[in-house]
């Protein structure tokens, strides 16, 4: 009976995760490859449009000096638009550190990158109907 053998191969890019509040970023950079942002099958460009918006995904890579030189692409689930740039930012970040730790991660955990944000939304809780910053119910009927 033959064996069965199994092929390892090497992964072509480095992967990490980012998250915050309820979105989460899979962020893939491949280090070999030139090529623009890639977020949800599109241009990141198209997907959180304005300068403001650029800025800030923009921010590790600009710190880095890396801009342009990889070819990054991003999946990014729930939450909001604002939460899922700080998502990919963190996501980004990691990827960053993962591919020259000695170099990359005292400039971005100085610049407070690295830091899971970790705010969110207050859960709800008995006796206050619903909304969790409410004053309480009378017991008086």
């Amino acid at each position: 009976m033959p064996t069965k053998t199994t092929k390892k191969t090497k992964k072509d890019y480095i992967y990490a995760l980012g998250r915050r509040k309820t979105a989460a970023a899979r962020v893939r950079l491949y280090p070999n490859k030139k090529g623009d942002i890639e977020v949800n099958g599109k241009r990141i460009e198209e997907y959180f449009p304005g300068e403001i918006n650029q800025s800030k995904y923009l921010e590790p890579l600009r710190t880095c000096n890396l801009i342009g030189k990889n070819k990054i692409t991003i999946k990014v689930t729930g939450s909001g638009k604002e939460a899922q740039i700080e998502a990919i930012i963190h996501g980004l970040t990691r990827c960053l550190v993962e591919l020259d730790e000695e170099k990359f991660k005292p400039i971005l955990k100085k610049r407070g990158f690295l830091t899971r944000d970790p705010r969110a939304r207050q859960r709800r809780q008995a006796g206050m109907g619903g909304k969790s910053r409410r004053k309480r119910q009378s017991p008086r009927r």
